[in-house]
């Protein structure tokens, strides 16, 4: 299961976690029973999960079965459904309104079906649960079939500061996902999201990773 990726289940039971569930736990997910790929070390049988709940500081982490998944979407697959596109609460939520434009420019960059939402839009988009503020910044996924050059991210970066909404991209490569920002200064090494923790790297693409 790829990070990011949202999953649908059946219900709170479905979760299994060292720390005692939390009061919203339940609830939360009888209003939306979604949870996300985290990125974590994997454990034969089990997905790490993390689920949201209705306030920024509501987050828990767990493990799910993998046979407790009842439907799965990636990010790049929410981008190809288009779900933002004449969507009810687009004209009050900026990081819904912006996915036109930040799909025109990705499709310029010949990153069409390379990337998608994740946060608080893709949760929404995923579950139909109105999730995203008009306050919520939009988080992208980005994964470059290929190197991608710190011009480009700088351009890209550029052009994304230009929405009316803050954007939050990571981009996704072989050896861990990084800050599309960090990248695009160009002065290695760089900080690396791993399955294992923090990891440094001159070369995402390429080269071996120092623990940070």
């Amino acid at each position: 299961m790829r990070t990011h990726t949202l999953l649908r289940i059946s219900s709170a039971a479905a979760l299994r976690s060292e720390a005692p569930a939390p009061a919203w736990l339940s609830p939360r997910l009888q209003y939306a029973p979604w949870v996300v790929v985290r990125r974590a070390e994997q454990r034969a049988g089990w997905i790490p999960v993390g689920v949201r709940g209705a306030r920024r500081a509501e987050r828990f982490a767990a493990w799910l079965r993998c046979e407790a998944v009842l439907e799965s979407v990636t990010a790049v697959a929410l981008a190809r459904r288009r779900g933002w596109s004449g969507h009810a609460r687009a004209a009050r939520v900026p990081a819904l309104a912006a996915l036109d434009v930040v799909e025109s420019l990705l499709a310029a960059r010949q990153l069409a079906g390379r990337w998608g939402p994740a946060g608080s839009v893709a949760f929404e988009l995923a579950s139909g649960c109105a999730t995203a503020t008009v306050h919520s910044d939009l988080d992208l996924i980005l994964e470059p079939a290929g190197p991608f050059t710190c011009a480009a991210a700088a351009q890209l970066v550029r052009e994304l500061g230009a929405l009316a909404v803050c954007t939050d991209v990571l981009l996704e490569t072989p050896h861990g996902a990084m800050a599309l920002t960090e990248f695009a200064r160009g002065r290695p090494p760089y900080l690396l999201r791993t399955p294992r923790g923090a990891c440094l790297g001159s070369d995402p693409w390429a080269d071996a990773v120092a623990a940070a």
